[in-house]
Order: structure tokens, then C-alpha cells, then sequence
């Protein structure tokens, strides 16, 4: 088993890893149900693995055991893009930086950051243990950043999905040019 299947195993048999992943970083496993079907253009498959609770669902792309299994985050809006270069990359991130959407509308990683320390000054605490629970290596939020930027851009061409019907454009990238 690779790691990142062993991860998102280790996350489904663990209650208290997803209830942790859930909140505050919108990774729920609960909400697996994509709003519509959606293809990648070079045909690879996809399976939805969480969702957030605005209705966007995360996938891992490509067969099982396959080298190379990006995950590609699908918003209920149009928009896509690929989070990390596989699970264990794409984790490490949402822990880091779990308002990492909100890069993509313009704002600063310290706004954010301080705005979350503000509000749950626990925050650094719990990602902590959450990190070593899940046996990943701590992320700088500016690495986080960086890594989401580096991935975001590997979405187009190949992992911009679409409606499997000819009546629907592909998805919009989330980040036409990179997070803040």
C-alpha cells in the first residue's frame, strides 16, 4: 500500500483524524458526493475522497495504485485545481494553510492566519498534534503556499475537469495565476 493510500485509510478508520481534518480545514469525508459528474480530459478517473461544505469535493486522480495520483479540488462554482502532487502533499497543506481558498480571491496568507489565530488561539496546538497523528511533516504556511502555487499550475492542461456532456466548458482555474 502506498502512503497515500495508507493515509486515507488511516483518515477513514480514525474518527477523530477526519472529525480533526474537517475542521478548520473543510476535509470531510462525510461529504463525498460531487454535485455532478465531472471527467479529465485525458480520460484518467476520478474518485471523490471528501468534500468541503460549500459543496466542492476533493478527488484523486487516476487508477489505484498508480504512480502519480494528484489531487484535484472541484468547487460548486466552476472552478478546479489540482491541491497536491498526491494525498500526502494535498494533507499537509489543508493542515498548514486551511483557509487555502481564500488565497485564490486575493488575500494574504498573515491576514488569514492572524485572523484564524484571533479567532482559535488554539489553532497552532492542534495543528501540531494533528500533524503527528497523521505522521506529516510541519509546513511553514509561506511553504504551504508555495507548494499550492507549484501544483496549481500543473492543473491545465490535464486536470482541468468537465461536465461529460458536450453542453458544458471546462472548469475555470481556481488559480489562473497562483495564490497570494
Amino acid at each position: 500500500m502506498t502512503a497515500p493510500d495508507d493515509l486515507l485509510l488511516r483518515i477513514e478508520q480514525e474518527p477523530s483524524l477526519a472529525a480533526a481534518l474537517a475542521w478548520p480545514g473543510d476535509f470531510d469525508i462525510e461529504r463525498r458526493d460531487p454535485i455532478e459528474d465531472l471527467a479529465l480530459p485525458a480520460g484518467l478517473p476520478l474518485h471523490p475522497i471528501a468534500g468541503c461544505g460549500a459543496g466542492g469535493t476533493y478527488f484523486l486522480c487516476g487508477e489505484a495504485g498508480a504512480e502519480e495520483r494528484p489531487v484535484l479540488y472541484a468547487d460548486s462554482e466552476g472552478q478546479a485545481t489540482l491541491i497536491g502532487a498526491d494525498l500526502v502533499e494535498a494533507i499537509a497543506i489543508i493542515v498548514a494553510l486551511p483557509f487555502w481558498r481564500d488565497l485564490a480571491k486575493g488575500f494574504a496568507i498573515s491576514e488569514l492566519g492572524s485572523g484564524l489565530r484571533a479567532d482559535h488561539p488554539d489553532f497552532n496546538a492542534e495543528r501540531d498534534r494533528l500533524l503527528h497523528a497523521l505522521g506529516l511533516a510541519s509546513l511553514s504556511e509561506e511553504e504551504a503556499a508555495a507548494r499550492l502555487l507549484a501544483v496549481a499550475a500543473r492543473t491545465a492542461p490535464d486536470y482541468v475537469p468537465c461536465v461529460p456532456d458536450n453542453d458544458h466548458l471546462p472548469y475555470e482555474l481556481l488559480f489562473p495565476s497562483g495564490p497570494a
